[in-house]
């Protein structure tokens, strides 16, 4: 048996305890690891209120991303040994003290760096290259348009595209500006009070961006279809402002020659998570060591006090991730 955070039914943060489960069993191709610190993101609220379930045969628990030391080898393993530090994506299980993960989706911690930022790269990072390479395919000196710049997902958007040599926009509230315009974002728009077009079109001369990713779906959806150049792509992670849109007219997509595209990634198959991993593995982790990529952590919590760190996500209070601390005894 192990500790880890539960759900006594479905409903608000409160609704969150920690309590016994089942220390997870290894199988092939798997490490069990002893976790340290996990991600908190907005699919771990949706679970909480009963709107997100697990894929099938993934874990009950929530947690889509952690940090931690091998505890065990599976059959058919040889990447890892017992002892090592790794990192990675899981689809669910990270608000405990122990998870299975496949070993084709572990990553070393970098040199130098802890746990609780190792914790918080694989949900956000992977998200947003997924976003800018496979499904954007961005390019050198285009410009993206990156909504929710300040989250975790926006932060890890802004330093990928620069790394790219794309240039990105992001909008976000003020007080999240400084943040993204110190990890390279070239221009920071106030989306309480400014209109987004407007701004996107006055800053690129009225010629839109190459590329846009989204989490806030119906409501932005027009608006951003204006703010797209020609061959532009739209990338559609979420719909957190809701799914309808109305009395629009599709002959701007024609028009336009525009790429619309709808993405998740916690459905996608262990196959397409194994490649997407493993590019992202060649591209980012000697950045995440030379420090030209940075996971960017605005609190970091007790695992005691997980109601807490929902309630702050909740809020929209993090600029970049926010980080559980797992205790052992």
């Amino acid at each position: 048996m192990m500790k880890a955070i539960l759900i006594r039914e479905f409903g608000d943060a409160g609704q969150l305890y920690i309590g016994d489960a089942k220390k997870p069993v290894v199988g092939p191709g798997q490490l069990l690891v002893k976790i340290y610190a996990a991600g908190i993101n907005r699919a771990d609220t949706f679970q909480r209120q009963g709107k997100y379930p697990p894929p099938a045969g993934a874990s009950e628990i929530l947690g889509l991303e952690m940090a931690g030391i091998v505890e065990d080898t599976g059959p058919e393993t040889s990447r890892f040994q017992k002892g090592d530090h790794v990192f990675g994506l899981i689809p669910g299980g990270g608000y405990a003290q122990y998870a299975a993960i496949h070993e084709e989706m572990a990553m070393p911690v970098p040199e130098n760096m802890s746990m609780t930022h190792a914790a918080a790269i694989p949900e956000a990072f992977l998200t947003a290259f997924q976003a800018l390479r496979w499904h954007g395919n961005i390019q050198v000196e285009e410009d993206v348009l990156i909504h929710a710049g300040g989250s975790g997902v926006g932060t890890a958007a802004i330093q990928l595209a620069q790394a790219i040599g794309a240039k990105s926009i992001v909008t976000a509230s003020a007080p999240k500006h400084e943040v993204c315009l110190k990890l390279g974002t070239k221009k920071a728009i106030d989306y309480k009070n400014e209109d987004f077009k407007t701004a996107v079109l006055e800053y690129t001369d009225q010629k839109g961006v190459d590329l846009i990713i989204d989490f806030i779906g119906g409501p932005y959806f027009k608006d951003n279809i204006d703010c797209l150049n020609r061959d532009g792509r739209l990338v559609i992670l979420a719909t957190l402002g809701g799914g309808n849109v109305e009395n629009f007219d599709v002959r701007k997509m024609l028009v336009n020659r525009l790429n619309i595209i709808g993405s998740t990634l916690r459905s996608r198959s262990i196959d397409y998570q194994i490649a997407l991993t493993h590019e992202f593995r060649e591209f980012a982790l000697q950045r995440f060591t030379n420090s030209n990529l940075k996971p960017v952590v605005d609190k970091i919590f007790n695992w005691e006090d997980v109601k807490d760190a929902h309630e702050y996500m909740e809020a929209n209070k993090n600029t970049g991730k926010i980080i559980l601390e797992v205790k052992h005894l």
